[in-house]
């Protein structure tokens, strides 16, 4: 079965600028998640391009205070938001130590803070929290009218429709390697000329092994990721490849290429990004080395390129591009993912949700490595007919990310109980 276009116009396309009211000089940001790989790398590319860009609030969880108060005072911002109320404290001291007997910024508390933020003065919002808690700042950020670069994946994730339903044409640019990739190969030709889009898997740390191969993998195997260096929930998602699934829901969402035209492909090296199949044969592929500082100033900067934000391939060496099929057995996690993508509505969110709470199961001992996708198999068959259409609201996301993290959870701790006793 094919899948028919969702929209008239893709989400992110870089033939169309959405460019909010601004005056002259550098373009005012605010990031949201700076605390975070995301933030500190926008962070440190802002400050080597005052030219251009220009903070003007900040926001994180709550874990780095003394991380986020120095980045306040370095940027000089009008405002930092802590989503964690009781970190509050120790971020307003953390901000007097360093601003001695200057101005403090403003302080907003609370978990609706960072949307707060969304929604604030600004040119461009770069959403960099990690998790669906990142659906509403963008959905704000798209109310209110900014360029919203999008580092949190969970908001197309787990609120798809609710997003398509606010964003203009051009207002989304993708911050993350594959979809900046795709982006940009995409401006080669028009929307009509694209036969497929190529994800590309680095394969983590089981590529070649088969299913029965990764029965008895430990977690430390699983964290050995061979090119990335990231949190334990995103590196056990590479090593399932639900990363690869979760990246295709979105590719289907931000270009509207129906499902049957994305592919995933493994190629180790991760050099290539991802790449775009015109309908003439040709194929676009977007290449360099293993770094976020492109992705991250093309979301900051488009249309415009922002010189040496990333290191370019040293073509005097020798080197090897290798490209593999991938093996759906072993993983069957992509083709799930397309499955529920292609249910929408709720659907999305609660695979999302079940394999946020495998994963920590399979982390703690709880579950074995092949567990994490047949339990969230389970999770999102026992789902049944997810809410879809118009009437979906942020309230059916949450509800059924609830239950999906509750089901997961009972599941796992059967699992757990049952090989105890074994």
């Amino acid at each position: 079965m094919t899948d028919s276009l969702a929209s008239p116009a893709p989400l992110a396309d870089p033939h169309l600028v959405f460019d909010p009211a601004a005056g002259d000089g550098p373009k005012d940001v605010v990031i949201l998640g700076s605390t975070g790989s995301i933030g500190t790398q926008a962070i440190d590319l802002v400050l080597r391009n005052p030219d251009r860009f220009r903070v003007t609030a900040l926001s994180a969880n709550g874990g780095r205070v003394d991380l986020l108060a120095e980045q306040a005072r370095r940027l000089r911002v009008r405002t930092v938001a802590v989503a964690r109320e009781d970190a509050a404290p120790a971020l307003r001291e953390a901000l007097a130590g360093q601003y001695g007997t200057e101005p403090l910024p403003e302080i907003l508390v609370g978990p609706d803070a960072a949307a707060q933020l969304a929604a604030s003065d600004c040119h461009t919002v770069l959403n960099g929290i990690t998790g669906s808690i990142g659906l509403a700042p963008t959905l704000a950020a798209l109310e209110a009218g900014r360029t919203l670069a999008l580092a949190n994946k969970e908001s197309l994730i787990v609120g798809g429709p609710l997003v398509k339903a606010l964003a203009k044409p051009g207002q989304i640019i993708p911050v993350d390697s594959e979809h900046a990739a795709l982006f940009q190969a995409l401006a080669s030709g028009s929307r009509a000329d694209v036969r497929k889009l190529v994800v590309t898997a680095s394969g983590g740390p089981f590529r070649g092994r088969t299913k029965a191969e990764l029965a008895d993998v430990t977690v430390a195997d699983a964290l050995a990721h061979p090119t990335w260096a990231m949190g334990p929930v995103i590196t056990v998602n590479s090593a399932t490849l639900v990363n690869k699934g979760l990246e295709v829901i979105e590719a289907h969402l931000l270009y509207d290429i129906p499902f049957d035209r994305i592919e995933v492909v493994v190629h180790p090296q991760s050099y290539v990004h991802s790449m775009v199949e015109f309908t003439d044969g040709s194929t676009i592929a977007q290449a360099t080395p293993p770094d976020m500082g492109g992705p991250i100033a093309i979301g900051l900067g488009w249309p415009e390129r922002v010189p040496d934000a990333a290191p370019a391939f040293d073509w005097s060496k020798a080197s090897t591009w290798e490209f593999f099929p991938l093996d759906n057995d072993a993983f069957p996690s992509v083709n799930l993912a397309r499955h529920v993508g292609r249910l929408a509505g709720t659907a999305p969110a609660v695979f999302n949700a079940a394999n946020e709470e495998c994963v920590e199961a399979f982390l703690g001992g709880a579950l074995p490595f092949n567990g994490i996708m047949e339990t969230v198999i389970r999770v999102v068959e026992e789902h049944g007919t997810p809410v879809t259409g118009t009437s979906l609201t942020v309230s059916d996301v949450l509800e059924a990310e609830t239950w999906a993290r509750a089901r997961a959870r009972e599941l796992t701790n059967r699992t757990a109980t049952a090989e105890a006793r074994a």
